[in-house]
């Protein structure tokens, strides 16, 4: 079986970093000639296409093994330089997590806050959708994420964090106006706010009222802030999805709805990382662990 250089495998991820192949020589210190050389070296010896020649680069699905690999590497690297003393003082341990907005919004930074303070750990969190953080992961772009598949990416371990409830809910003047008359025909026709457009939960939760029929109201706005889109709610742009929460103090102020009392939906969620002996990734696992456990819905 090939071995694969190490020079060349950490030029492809420089590349990715980059974006094009002249930042990445300038970054590695070489010439773009030789940085080309190294990948075409790579694409030979595993006879595959490694990345797509776009501006900026983009890795191809072996391209994106390869990268995560590098990722693990370098971590593996850093690791092991901080046991034997050898990384600078105080230089801390970059975590990358992608995580769900309602989660970072809720939970999640409270459960960063139990890290201990060594080893010292540099956070980096992408947001993205719950659906969509695994994609993060297989493509090598973050060690970890929270997200709604137990299917575990390649490489990577998987723990049940709990289930994140969400309730439909809506300002009381708004559900006076909007929400009279059975209600699996008034959701078709009131305002919504939703996060973004790949946002359908809102849909879906009419079109479970409705036995797969219909969905939310094609008057729409998109509000792509957890927090913005509790406050949009609030002050009757429309109704919507809200993490309980972020529901429950406003609900005993009065100042929201929850309009279907005897619905709501459960979102289950995981904690899937690196397959490393990683102190850093370990510590932060077992932080996030035990927020989830004290928080969301066993």
């Amino acid at each position: 079986m090939p071995e694969l250089p190490l020079d060349q495998v950490r030029t492809l991820l420089a590349v990715i970093d980059e974006g094009t192949f002249d930042a990445a020589a300038a970054a590695l210190h070489v010439t773009p000639s030789a940085v080309s050389q190294r990948v075409k070296a790579l694409e030979q010896r595993t006879g595959r296409v490694l990345l797509q020649r776009t501006k900026p680069v983009r890795p191809t699905e072996s391209g994106e093994v390869l990268v995560r690999f590098a990722r693990q590497l370098a971590r593996l690297e850093s690791d092991a330089r901080g046991e034997l003393g050898m990384n600078g003082t105080g230089e801390p341990t970059r975590v990358s997590v992608a995580v769900n907005a309602d989660s970072l919004a809720t939970w999640f930074l409270r459960a960063l806050r139990r890290v201990p303070p060594e080893p010292v750990i540099c956070f980096e969190l992408r947001r993205e959708d719950e659906d969509h953080t695994a994609a993060l992961l297989r493509e090598g772009q973050v060690m970890a994420a929270v997200t709604s598949s137990p299917d575990p990416v390649p490489g990577c371990s998987v723990r049940a964090l709990g289930r994140m409830r969400y309730l439909p809910v809506a300002a009381p003047e708004f559900t006076a106006s909007h929400l009279t008359g059975p209600l699996r025909d008034a959701l078709t026709e009131a305002p919504v706010v939703v996060f973004d457009r790949r946002d359908d939960f809102q849909d879906a939760f009419v079109q479970r009222l409705r036995r797969g029929q219909g969905a939310a109201g094609a008057l729409r706005h998109y509000v792509p802030t957890s927090e913005g889109f509790v406050e949009a709610v609030t002050v009757g742009l429309g109704w919507g999805m809200v993490p309980e929460a972020q529901a429950e103090p406003l609900l005993h102020a009065g100042r929201l709805v929850h309009f279907a009392p005897e619905h709501w939906v459960d979102v289950p969620l995981y904690w899937q990382q690196w397959k490393l002996d990683s102190p850093a990734l370990v510590t932060v696992a077992e932080a996030v662990a035990g927020a989830a456990r004290e928080t969301l819905r066993g």
